[in-house]
């Protein structure tokens, strides 16, 4: 039994990650079964191969063997198939899952990850993309962005100079929940007192089980018909019924187990705090989902939507390129000009460039700590500083493919922490797309380029004969 335990507590843990493929390309070649290499029959202009290519691997890779023990255990991925499985998952706009399903079937995915012959199986299983995100965290999000940054520069994309003059500003990221009503989120409260009650065999003397349903859905009828004084008396006695449920709860927490107290306590907090934003709607401390309780309702004068569900993200990109060098999500929808310091910071943490010049809007006015020039109308600006500011639009558009072409319209991983990762990820997805697209329009210029001079000797030797 003691060996067993001890062999146990040695495969759950991870040592350092496994090597390379792809560094050991040109090792043991004349001894090499596995079919043909990826090399042989793909493309070697193809955008996916030469931004592979130009990529500084080893950046993130130390930074991936740092947060690995060097005892015992079963070996992990190697940092250059973390790194790739979630740049093309946000490049792609792809969830985990469906990333695996197309990894499998696409040779040049395979390649960007360091793989050298083709595979037919995925390389991970899809709910290991969730632990590395975990396990990186948004220091490990910020070196996969130093990466991708070296590897524009090294590329020709962007200029070093570039870094130097930049444009920020502020997105709401939403969050994957329900639009948040009182009746949902009250019924949803009952639910869930009653389902613990019964797992831990507790009295109910009512556990409204017919009775809540109905009567949300009446709530919803009496809404739907602008009938706002029915709607409010039938809110309060569902509040009433999910504060019965909680008092009875509170009233047996002494025969509960520690675990199960601490679960207990905290669906007593969440029913007390439901229950107080419904008798004081000017409450700043509202809970607009149980499952994802640091949600926040930020208003931006969109005529289309009033309000939206999520947390705020600050973005900082060139003002050249619109490539982007900072992002961060910002819990609690602080004031815009209070992050911009933090952003800055951030920006001149990845790019090692200190940023002397920053575009911004008029949300962004007030005292700033750093020593940039924080250019914005409503104060007297040089000719050049007006193109900057002008420049400083291209960035809303910018977070609108970001939406549309990307993750950032929703995030769907856990709480404050996910959402830190989520946004880093979102930038470095944009990037890259940026990339890809500047590469093909290279290949298309060299394509261009070897049409002229393959035409050109046969123009110039009919030129000679009609002489």
């Amino acid at each position: 039994m003691v060996k067993w335990a001890q062999f146990l507590a040695i495969w759950g843990r991870t040592v350092k990650p496994k090597p390379d493929p792809a560094s050991k390309r040109w090792q043991n070649k004349l001894f090499d079964d596995e079919g043909p290499a990826l090399l042989d029959f793909i493309d070697r202009k193809h955008p996916l191969v030469r931004m592979a290519d130009s990529m500084q691997w080893e950046l993130f890779e130390t930074h991936w063997s740092a947060l690995h023990s060097g005892a015992g255990g079963r070996m992990a991925s190697s940092g250059r198939q973390v790194a790739g499985l979630l740049m093309l998952k946000h490049m792609e706009a792809l969830s985990d899952e469906r990333l695996m399903e197309v990894w499998i079937t696409n040779p040049y995915y395979q390649y960007f990850c360091g793989e050298t012959h083709f595979q037919h199986r995925p390389p991970v299983d899809p709910t290991s993309m969730t632990k590395w995100r975990n396990r990186l965290g948004e220091e490990g999000m910020e070196w996969l962005l130093t990466t991708v940054v070296e590897s524009a520069t090294r590329s020709g994309f962007v200029e070093r100079s570039s870094f130097a003059h930049v444009s920020a500003d502020s997105t709401v990221m939403e969050k994957h929940i329900a639009h948040p009503t009182d009746s949902a989120l009250l019924e949803k409260m009952r639910c869930k007192l009653v389902d613990f009650m019964r797992e831990h065999d507790l009295s109910i003397r009512q556990s409204y089980s017919r009775k809540g349903p109905r009567l949300a859905q009446q709530i919803g009828r009496h809404a739907h018909a602008r009938q706002f004084k029915r709607m409010r008396r039938l809110l309060r006695k569902q509040r009433t019924w999910v504060g019965r449920l909680q008092r009875e709860l509170e009233r047996q927490l002494e025969s509960l187990a520690p675990v199960a107290r601490e679960r207990a306590e905290e669906l007593i907090r969440l029913a007390k705090r439901l229950i107080e934003q419904g008798k004081n709607p000017q409450t700043k401390n509202k809970l607009y989902s149980l499952h994802e309780q640091a949600v926040d309702c930020i208003s931006k004068g969109k005529a289309r939507k009033r309000y939206e569900f999520g947390t705020k993200v600050g973005i900082v990109c060139t003002q050249k390129e619109q490539f982007v060098v900072g992002m961060r999500s910002y819990p609690g929808n602080p004031y815009d000009g209070h992050t911009l310091d933090d952003l800055l910071q951030q920006a001149e943490t990845i790019t090692a460039i200190p940023v002397k010049t920053v575009a911004v809007d008029l949300g962004y006015r007030g005292r700033h700590g750093t020593q940039a020039r924080v250019i914005h109308r409503g104060r007297k600006l040089s000719k050049r500083e007006k193109q900057r500011l002008r420049r400083r639009s291209a960035l809303e558009a910018i977070i609108g493919h970001m939406k549309m072409d990307g993750l950032l319209e929703r995030c769907h991983l856990k709480g404050t922490r996910g959402d830190a990762v989520h946004a880093i990820l979102c930038g470095i997805g944009h990037n890259l797309r940026q990339m890809r697209a500047w590469w093909m329009r290279r290949l298309f210029a060299l394509w261009i380029q070897w049409l002229e001079q393959l035409i050109l000797p046969q123009g110039v030797a009919q030129t000679a004969i009609a002489a």
